[in-house]
């Protein structure tokens, strides 16, 4: 295990655990993303912190940052406030920005990132081949890891479109000096596509499924796997 990703579910009192596609639309629209993304990065970081107090090496946190967190001028400060209230190094700590926002507007992002790599902050591009990036805009980011979108994981190795893109992805990451992330594993034959193209990195049900955060600690403590199961704070093994 290199790491985990944190997830955010919804426990509704009359409607059970509800999927993230359900209520990030509304609370984007709302501005309700920003107040809820630091509460996700703060329980994250927090749950990371009582792991190492336990015992539990968990080497890496990665959480999911939104278009209007990443727009805050002072997101540098809040994120290094919630890793000194929390007691988190931040080379524990990676931030994931898709594609899209980081395209969004390629100078003022490139400055974000500088300031969150200063502070020690890995950065990686999330859902990478969607967001219409060009090769120069992509090598003036300060970033540490691109994560190949699942939706050209799902065809591997059988189209033959999908094992060029993937390919073409990869020799990329190789060449400007960036870890290489696939999402959406699923299949011992996806997984063996990727080591051909020599992906250093891999997540998805092939190798977990979204688990509550004591049952995450629970079966790693037991050194054993188990099924899905309903919860609160939510890890994404890789």
């Amino acid at each position: 295990m290199s790491g985990v990703e944190a997830l955010v579910r919804w426990r509704h009192l009359r409607d059970g655990m509800i999927g993230p596609d359900e209520f990030i639309p509304i609370a984007e629209e709302t501005g309700l993303i920003v107040p809820l993304g630091e509460h996700v990065l703060r329980t994250a970081c927090s749950q990371l912190a009582d792991w190492d107090r336990c015992g539990l090496v968990v080497p890496r946190l990665a959480v999911n940052l939104s278009a209007r967190q990443f727009r805050q001028p002072d997101l540098a400060d809040r994120v290094c406030r919630i890793l000194d209230e929390t007691g988190l190094s931040s080379s524990r700590l990676e931030l994931e920005i898709t594609e899209s926002t980081v395209m969004r507007d390629a100078d003022d992002s490139v400055e974000t990132l500088r300031h969150l790599r200063a502070r020690g902050i890995s950065v990686a591009i999330d859902d990478f081949g969607t967001g219409y990036s060009s090769l120069s805009q992509l090598k003036r980011l300060p970033i540490d890891t691109l994560k190949i979108d699942r939706s050209f994981i799902e065809g591997v190795p059988g189209s033959a479109e999908d094992v060029a893109i993937v390919g073409a992805i990869a020799a990329m990451a190789r060449s400007l000096g960036l870890k290489l992330v696939a999402e959406g594993v699923e299949h011992p034959a996806q997984r063996d596509f990727l080591r051909t193209v020599e992906c250093e990195e891999a997540q998805g049900w092939l190798f977990g499924r979204p688990l509550p955060a004591d049952v995450f600690e629970c079966n790693q403590a037991g050194g054993r796997a188990t099924s899905p199961a309903d919860g609160g704070a939510v890890a994404s093994c890789g």
